[in-house]
């Protein structure tokens, strides 16, 4: 069947090999988008915790579409994003190989959870990273100033060693928190970017000063893992017909007798989930301010002015509450509850309607994901259901 590629495409994609487990939990960013010398110096990163989802209301604004005028129900994400903490600062040259750090400079302070990071067992150590430079840095200051001078000269990337705060996030109860780094873009020179990285040491800087309403994004996360698994489920291949020799969920035939060996392009079982994605162009339908800063109804809306929060009847499955300030998306995304997310500025250009049209949501279920939620809040649930039996054991 010298044709067969032309009547259906091959199952699974060989884009993503080889199909293993990824090597740290959390996402990693290997590029940025590009810099804009015209714009003021900014972050174009940042990272939350996947909280769950639900579903939003909303009217199409896009002309030209079948649903223009009308009503739309949509699944979102809400993905918590406790403000951010900058410890340090990168330079980086380019090389014919890439990018080459040349310099790095540290704060003096750093949090105990981004002082876990650097020990594999924080109980049983001496806990003196970073006592050393910090205590050179004071005795000389100028040391500081030189390798900021450095990256002044010679680099052409700078980029802010950041951290989160496990502390302020009671759902995950890791305390080592997650280091990694973000690009600084805009500025007029590479001087402005460092005055703009060093600004930030030891301050906390939030989601919405880093992205806006209606912005694209890119998550960057490790997929739910499915541990060792078939070749249907891995790859979607057909099962074969009934009554098959030995079994029929597998594949018939796994290449020629010559060359005799199995080719790198045949499906085959093995591991399944927990790769490292990036999920392009995820529209942000809201920006809301947590509870913690308080920020109260932060789930309302104009058409739905009922007084609630994020947060549905019961928590989120799996997760709890959301305390901080959050974030939603349109759609889903990678990675189980709890799961560490990196949020990237898109690396491309938006030129569609889709991606264009503003978004004005006008309602945000709340109802409980437990099972089949009626009730959008506590007391339009007391309300309908009425005074509660009191049990005589237990007053």
């Amino acid at each position: 069947m010298s044709h067969r590629k032309y009547s259906q495409p091959r199952k699974g994609h060989l884009g993503f090999l080889p199909r293993k487990r990824t090597q740290k939990i959390h996402g990693k960013i290997r590029s940025f988008p590009r810099d804009d010398r015209t714009k003021p110096a900014h972050f174009t990163a940042f990272g939350g915790f996947k909280a769950g989802m639900t579903h939003i209301l909303r009217d199409v604004d896009r002309a030209k579409a079948k649903l223009d005028k009308k009503e739309k129900v949509e699944a979102v994400t809400i993905i918590e994003t406790p403000p951010l903490k900058v410890v340090g600062l990168v330079g980086y040259i380019e090389t014919p190989r890439g990018l080459r750090a040349l310099a790095t400079v540290w704060a003096n302070h750093l949090d105990q959870g981004t002082l876990r990071r650097f020990y594999k067992n924080w109980v049983n150590s001496k806990k003196k990273a970073f006592s050393n430079y910090q205590t050179e840095s004071a005795k000389d200051p100028k040391k500081v100033e030189v390798q900021l001078n450095r990256i002044r000269k010679y680099c052409t990337a700078v980029r802010a060693i950041v951290h989160t705060q496990h502390n302020l996030v009671k759902n995950i109860r890791q305390k080592k928190n997650n280091i990694f780094e973000i690009q600084i873009n805009g500025g007029k020179s590479i001087a402005d970017k460092v005055a703009f990285g060093t600004g930030f040491f030891e301050k906390e800087f939030r989601i919405d000063q880093v992205f806006g309403q209606n912005e694209i994004v890119d998550v960057l996360g490790v997929t739910k893992g499915k541990g060792f698994t078939g070749v249907i489920k891995r790859w979607g291949v057909r099962h074969l017909q009934k009554k098959s020799h030995r079994g029929y969920r597998k594949v018939g035939c796994i290449g020629a007798w010559h060359p005799a060996r199995v080719a790198w392009t045949v499906a085959r079982a093995g591991q399944s989930g927990f790769f490292h994605r990036t999920e392009l162009n995820k529209k942000i339908y809201r920006i809301g301010k947590g509870e913690r800063g308080g920020a109260k109804n932060n789930a309302t809306t104009d058409a739905d002015i009922t007084e609630k929060n994020i947060t549905p009847l019961g928590g989120f499955p799996h997760y709890g509450t959301v305390k901080d300030d959050f974030v939603i998306i349109k759609g889903c995304c990678v990675g189980p509850r709890k799961r560490f997310l990196l949020l990237r500025k898109s690396m491309l250009v938006q030129t569609s309607r889709e991606y264009l049209e503003p978004i004005n949501l006008k309602f945000i279920d709340t109802s409980s994901k437990l099972g089949h939620g009626r009730f959008q809040t506590t007391e339009e649930k007391n309300t309908f259901l009425g005074r509660k039996k009191e049990w005589s054991w237990l007053s």
